[in-house]
């Protein structure tokens, strides 16, 4: 199945330098974007590092490109984080979300993913880090977004508080600091799902993945609810062991994937086609191309 006139195939992942494939790819051709690419400098052991004073120039043609294939009204969540340099956070994230707005894109929101099992540890002058940030950039200010299918359980906390309301628990309650911002909170009478906020608390993922920075399938499986339908098209740039392809599948999604590493990629291949096997089961619909 095709793609549009793009030479890409969906429903597979390729084994080569993301900006090469990227334009070889017809403009507005995915529905939603989600990668986090090299960190800074961070695993030069382990994973294919940036140096901290290239990084936004790096990036830049990238999501250049991103932002050409991205459908008008997609999204693009970018997971990345500052590492600490000489003592102190580096800026680089920072500059480079101010070019990406110069590029023409829309810094909507930014998501906190808050890594409930990050590694323990001390420093002299700082706690672990236990968040990162995921960026929601747009191309316009009306994007499609499935807000209904991320919805949370109210939570027991209410059945106490909503049991005996008072007056002004019924109307829109100025706020005793007169900022302006009111509640009511007789709102969440006969709801037993709310919207949730944008902090996501997922432990990270570790095992049988065979990365040193694989996010868990939850965190892309989350996105890919809240900015895509059935059928739509997922890219993850930067896929390392097919984390994002993995949660397409399960969410019945087709997805490209780009992957510069050997190893990685054939790790990709095979963690896809696990997964594929399950869901033939169900359905045959997906043929994974390597």
């Amino acid at each position: 199945m095709g793609m549009g006139r793009s030479e890409l195939k969906i429903d597979a992942i390729y084994q080569n330098d993301c900006l090469k494939m990227l334009k070889k790819m017809n403009s507005n051709s995915v529905h939603f974007i989600i990668t986090s690419p090299p960190y800074a400098d961070n695993r030069k052991t382990t994973y294919e590092g940036i140096p901290i004073k290239n990084y936004v120039e790096w990036f830049l043609p990238i999501s250049k490109e991103l932002k050409r294939v991205l459908k008008t009204n997609g999204s693009f969540i970018l997971n990345i984080k500052e590492r600490t340099i000489n003592g102190e956070r580096g800026t680089y994230v920072l500059e480079l979300i101010l070019e990406m707005r110069k590029q023409g894109w829309l810094w909507t929101e930014e998501y906190v993913w808050h890594k409930r099992n990050s590694f323990p540890g001390k420093w002299p002058n700082r706690f672990r880090d236990a968040w990162e940030r995921c960026l929601h950039f747009t191309k316009q200010k009306k994007f499609k977004m499935y807000q209904n299918t991320v919805m949370i359980p109210r939570g027991n906390w209410a059945q106490k508080r909503l049991k005996n309301l008072s007056n002004t628990d019924l109307i829109r309650d100025e706020s005793k600091v007169k900022s302006g911002f009111g509640k009511n909170v007789s709102n969440w009478l006969e709801r037993d799902f709310v919207y949730p906020t944008n902090v996501l608390h997922m432990a990270t993922e570790c095992a049988n993945v065979n990365h040193s920075a694989a996010f868990p399938v939850s965190l892309p499986e989350w996105f890919i609810k809240l900015f895509t339908k059935k059928d739509d098209v997922v890219l993850d740039p930067f896929i390392g062991s097919g984390t994002t392809a993995i949660a397409a599948i399960k969410l019945h999604r087709h997805f490209i994937g780009m992957e510069q590493n050997k190893k990685y990629y054939k790790h990709a291949l095979q963690r896809i086609k696990e997964i594929g096997k399950e869901v033939q089961k169900q359905k045959k619909r997906y043929k994974i191309t390597a």
